[in-house]
């Protein structure tokens, strides 16, 4: 991808990026980019060295099933769901790029998230790769309550597949984001990225240290759906009258 066609991130002033180091929250502040309406008006730090981790708990994935339930979001029992799913559009792509790597032993029918999450992984890998000119990757994203279930059995810090603690990967909103590679400064970069918006209630982050990630579960109102507009009554007419003569 051509730096020219990535976002632009205007540097906040050096104040800011001292307060922000010493663990204050990051005020808002413009991000430009490259399509018009995108959800990452925040501050991405120009210069930043170090950032409290942004820690899980009990009561963060309680908070993240509460709202993916309160969402209508379903957790996806096995393959079957999965697959229908994918057919019906609720499920997308992860949007792989040259500024997102997807972790290549993940599964393909796992290489999915719901819509919005995806328009969250877009908007995060371009102005990180504006940032630092590398890509980001995507270890795991959407999981089937099987899987979970398999998961368990090998790996005692993965979460309940069922339950009010149940891991937010089963309904397809949650990526988690590979750490290994990344510098400190990349790293503490992230969370002054990450910080502003799971304060505005788009997203819940957990950075989980012995799988060395970012699990970060996606709102839909990071990017709510807007049904496409209606065609005018006249171009309507003539489309329809052009479908008829043919």
């Amino acid at each position: 991808m051509h730096s020219r066609r990535l976002a632009r991130v205007h540097a906040s002033p050096a104040s800011h990026s001292a307060a922000v180091a010493q663990g204050a929250s990051p005020a808002p502040a413009t991000l430009t980019t490259a399509e018009p309406d995108r959800h990452t008006a925040i501050d991405t730090v120009a210069r930043i060295h170090w950032m409290p981790p942004l820690r899980g708990s009990r009561e963060s994935l309680l908070r993240q099933n509460e709202k993916d339930t309160a969402e209508g979001l379903v957790r996806i029992q096995d393959d079957a769901q999965l697959n229908a799913m994918r057919a019906d559009r609720e499920l997308v792509l992860l949007p792989a790029s040259a500024a997102l790597l997807v972790n290549p032993g993940l599964p393909y029918n796992r290489r999915y998230c719901r819509p919005w999450t995806a328009r969250f992984l877009s908007d995060l890998a371009r102005v990180h790769y504006a940032r630092f000119h590398r890509a980001l990757q995507v270890n795991s994203a959407v999981r089937t309550v099987d899987f979970q279930r398999s998961l368990l059995l090998v790996n005692g810090n993965a979460a309940a597949a069922d339950g009010d603690l149940a891991s937010p990967h089963l309904t397809g909103a949650a990526v988690d984001i590979g750490k290994k590679g990344l510098s400190m400064q990349e790293i503490a970069w992230m969370r002054a990225w990450l910080l502003p918006l799971q304060q505005a209630g788009k997203i819940d982050v957990e950075e989980e240290f012995y799988q060395a990630c970012f699990h970060i579960t996606v709102y839909n109102s990071y990017a709510p759906f807007v049904a496409p507009k209606p065609l005018p009554r006249r171009h309507a007419n003539t489309t329809l009258l052009a479908a008829r003569v043919r």
